[in-house]
C-alpha cells in the first residue's frame, strides 16, 4: 500500500513518521573513534534502547503503532521488494566501502533482514565479521531526508561517516513499495545526483542535512546554512523547488558554523501556531546570524534576526518561550541539551528531553503543562488520558543516554505525513 506523502507545516497534526532505534553498531563506537563518526560521547547502549523504546511508544499513542516506520524494517522491504536491487546494492557497498571482493558471497547469502542489519551496524553476525564502520547518526532520521508539500528531498551529508546513511535512505525511497508513486510521478529530489546538483564552480559540493530543514507553510521552506549546509546546495535546491512550484520561497537563515548550532533545529523549533522554543542570543538577537528570503520571482529580502523574519512575514503575533528561561548560562546549557529541539505531535503538543529545568519554566510560564512520558503512557493505558484531545502540553522523555547523542526528538523523526 502506497504511503500518502505530505507535509507543509512543522505543527500539523503527526500522521505517519520514521525513526531508526539505536542499533549494535552504537556499541562498537570506542573514545578513539568518536569524534571520526561524529558521535559526542560512549553512550550504553541497552539503556539508549529504552529510552528510545519510550519515545517511540509515545509516537504510537498518537499516530498508532503501524505509522511508526522503522528504517531498518524499510530498508528489508526494499531489498526483499526487488532481487535486482539487492544485487546492485551489493555491488556498490563493496565498491564504495573497498571490501575485499570474497565478502561478495558473505553479503548475498544473507536474508533481507540479515543483510539490512549489517548495512546498518557494519556487522555480519553469521560470520562475527566487522566489515565496516557503523552508522550511529541513523537514529537521527530528520537528517536522511526532508518532506515539502508533496515532495521529498533526499539529502547529501557533509560528513563522510554519514555517507551510507544517504545511499540507505537513497534505496528506500526509491524500491520501497509504499513510496514508488514518488518515483513514478518526479516527486523525488536526490541532492545526490551529481549531474543534477554538481559542485560550485569553485568545487564546493552540495551538502544539506535534514535538521536544517523546515516548513513553516506550504509556501516558506527554511533552510539554515550551518555548520553541514552550505549556501551552494541551498540556491541549488531552491533552484528545483521553484522550477517544480513546490514553494514560493525558500528563506536561507544563516547561523554559525559552530559544534554547539550544528543544525537550523538546535537552535528553535515550533510548537504551536503562534509559539516558537528558541535560543535567544542567535534568534532574537542575530548573533552571527541574518536571514535571506529567496523568492520564486526572483526577488529577495533580507532580515537582521530569525524573530525579525518570523515576526514580519509568518506571524506577526508569534511569541518566544526560550532556551532556559532566556538566562545565562542555562540558556546555554539547555540549548546544548536540546532543549529548543522539540518535535510537535500536533499544535501545542510537543516532545523533549526531561532535563531542562529553566526551559520548563518557560513552558509553564507560556500555559504549557509538563508531563513525563512515562506518566503519559500509563494514564493513556489507564484511559485517563486521551491523546488525541490533549492540548498544550510538553511531554519530557527519559535523556540520561538519549541526550549524549546530541539531538533531540525534533533530530529523532522523518515527518512523512502531516494534517
Amino acid at each position: 500500500m502506497r504511503a500518502r506523502v505530505h507535509v507543509d507545516s512543522e505543527i500539523g497534526p503527526l500522521r505517519r513518521v520514521i525513526v531508526h532505534r539505536p542499533d549494535g553498531g552504537i556499541a562498537r563506537i570506542s573514545p578513539r573513534r568518536a569524534g571520526e563518526l561524529l558521535f559526542d560521547d560512549i553512550v550504553h547502549l541497552p539503556q539508549m534502547q529504552s529510552e528510545h523504546d519510550v519515545f517511540r511508544q509515545v509516537l504510537e499513542a498518537f499516530v498508532g503503532p503501524n505509522q511508526v516506520l522503522e528504517t531498518q524494517q524499510l530498508l528489508s522491504e526494499a531489498i526483499e521488494a526487488d532481487e535486482a536491487t539487492k544485487a546492485w546494492m551489493i555491488e556498490r557497498v563493496i565498491d564504495y566501502e573497498e571490501l575485499p571482493s570474497a565478502y561478495k558471497p558473505l553479503l548475498e547469502a544473507l536474508d533481507a533482514q540479515e543483510l539490512a542489519e549489517t548495512l546498518i551496524t557494519g556487522y555480519h553476525k553469521e560470520e562475527d565479521l566487522i566489515l565496516f564502520d557503523p552508522i550511529p547518526n541513523f537514529i537521527f532520521t530528520r537528517d536522511i531526508a526532508a518532506v515539502v508539500n508533496d515532495h521529498v528531498i533526499i539529502t547529501r551529508a557533509a560528513k563522510e561517516a554519514r555517507f551510507r546513511e544517504n545511499f540507505l535512505t537513497r534505496l528506500i525511497f526509491w524500491s520501497h513499495p509504499i513510496f514508488s508513486g514518488l518515483r513514478e510521478k518526479g516527486r523525488l529530489i536526490n541532492l545526490n545526483h551529481v549531474d543534477e546538483f554538481p559542485p560550485s564552480r569553485r568545487g564546493e559540493v552540495v551538502s544539506i542535512e535534514g535538521g536544517d530543514i523546515m516548513i513553516l507553510n506550504r509556501d516558506y521552506l527554511l533552510i539554515g546554512c550551518s555548520e553541514r549546509t552550505n549556501a551552494h546546495a541551498i540556491h541549488s535546491v531552491a533552484r528545483v523547488l521553484f522550477e517544480k512550484e513546490v514553494v514560493k520561497n525558500v528563506v536561507q537563515v544563516n547561523i554559525p558554523k559552530d559544534r554547539a548550532y550544528m543544525h537550523l533545529d538546535t537552535i528553535f523549533t515550533q510548537i504551536h501556531r503562534h509559539h516558537v522554543v528558541a535560543f535567544k542570543p542567535i534568534v532574537l538577537d542575530g548573533l552571527s546570524s541574518n536571514v535571506e528570503v529567496l523568492r520564486f520571482n526572483g526577488t529577495s529580502s533580507f532580515y537582521h534576526s530569525i524573530r525579525d523574519f518570523l515576526v514580519n512575514e509568518i506571524n506577526p503575533n508569534m511569541e518566544f518561550i526560550l532556551s532556559g528561561n532566556g538566562v545565562s548560562p542555562y540558556q546555554e546549557r539547555e540549548q546544548w541539551t536540546d532543549g529548543c529541539n522539540l518535535v510537535a505531535v500536533k499544535p501545542g503538543v510537543a516532545i523533549t528531553y526531561d532535563r531542562n529545568p529553566y526551559t520548563e519554566e518557560a513552558f509553564e510560564a507560556a500555559g504549557y503543562r509538563i508531563l513525563h512520558a512515562v506518566d503519559f503512557l500509563a494514564q493513556s493505558v489507564a484511559g485517563q488520558i486521551d491523546p488525541q484531545k490533549l492540548e498544550m502540553t510538553i511531554i519530557t522523555l527519559p535523556s540520561n543516554e538519549l541526550s549524549r547523542a546530541r539531538g533531540g526528538s525534533h533530530c529523532m523523526t522523518c515527518p512523512i505525513e502531516r494534517l
